[in-house]
């Protein structure tokens, strides 16, 4: 079967994920477009002899569409992953889930209401090999327990409509999601850093921060969040273990070498450096949707991430006082 997809939102990502569907991926079709900006949803839907639709509900509703792609702004996600849910259809949703807890738990209880896992976020990293690689080696046990994880979050730049808090429910959010998908345990407590500011920010921001976490079992997580970095975009994890440690390799580019000394090309967009792990990510779920069948993360997963980004918002906003995490109990029907 071919998985007729719908997207809500045309913008830079929905229009990477049409590329991807289109060219890259087998079994799915896009087959509706849903903008506010209703030429913006026609520019990309007419090409591919799609529909386009002016909101994401008139999308959800169209009976020929099997699955739902969500790739707008996170604070509108909430209303079309509770249509989606209620209308049967699964849905893939980039991060995040939903910008408040609340409407996260909202969207936990639709799916419990319905009876099923219909909700997957997209945390591509966790398709990423070197995370993966990450993961096995502390499953392997070889190298013992976790007690530490670095992590680095560097963009070349910003636009300047990005402030502060994007750093956390924007950028660092990838983080928080993958090191509870490493250690396979919550984070429980956050405080924020603010660091000497560069210079090469726009006045508003503050960059770089520092993100310091703890988990359940007490793995201290700490995350370098630098958004004007200029060189590149540079994504970097090291895994600390008892007797060992694992850390990502740098990009898995060539090395040339020459007069100037090793080096090696650096990506410019998390496009770039994680087309596979996208490519993977999707793959996966429309492949999941065919045999009618949940696969990757789950609507929890979207919630504790929001969680931690609340809670070191909070921190930000108090100069830095550790918080705890408040979350609810874990439903049994994500147990």
């Amino acid at each position: 079967m071919t998985v007729r997809i719908g997207l809500i939102g045309a913008g830079g990502m929905g229009r990477a994920h049409v590329e991807r569907i289109e060219t890259e991926l087998a079994g799915g079709r896009i087959v509706a477009v849903a903008d506010l900006n209703l030429e913006g949803a026609k520019e990309v839907a007419e090409p591919l002899g799609a529909k386009a639709y002016g909101t994401g509900a008139e999308l959800i509703a169209d009976e020929e569409v099997d699955a739902v792609l969500i790739a707008t702004f996170g604070k509108v996600h909430a209303p079309d992953v509770i249509a989606a849910i209620e209308a049967g259809k699964y849905v893939l949703c980039e991060k995040p889930l939903a910008t408040t807890p609340q409407d996260c738990i909202a969207i936990l209880e639709a799916e419990q209401r319905a009876g099923k896992k219909l909700v997957t976020v997209g945390f591509m990293r966790r398709f990423d090999a070197g995370y993966q690689e990450m993961r096995a080696a502390l499953e392997g046990g070889e190298l013992g327990y976790a007690t530490l994880v670095h992590c680095r979050h560097r963009n070349p730049s910003v636009p300047e409509g990005y402030v502060t808090r994007n750093m956390i429910d924007d950028t660092a959010i990838h983080e928080i999601d993958i090191c509870r998908y490493l250690l396979g345990e919550e984070i429980v407590s956050v405080r924020v850093d603010t660091p000497r500011s560069t210079s090469r920010r726009f006045e508003h921001l503050t960059d770089p921060l520092v993100l310091v976490a703890t988990t359940e079992s007490g793995v201290l997580i700490d995350d370098e969040i630098n958004v004007n970095i200029q060189f590149g975009y540079s994504i970097e994890c090291e895994l600390v273990m008892e007797a060992g440690t694992i850390r990502l390799g740098d990009q898995n580019r060539t090395v040339t070498r020459d007069s100037l000394g090793n080096r090696n090309p650096i990506c410019r967009s998390h496009i770039d450096r994680f087309h596979d792990a996208f490519n993977q990510e999707v793959q996966q779920w429309i492949r999941a949707v065919e045999r009618d069948e949940h696969t990757g993360s789950t609507a929890w997963d979207g919630y504790a991430a929001t969680c931690v980004v609340d809670a070191g918002l909070e921190s930000l906003d108090n100069g830095g006082k550790e918080v705890a995490v408040s979350m609810i109990a874990k439903p049994e029907f994500y147990a």
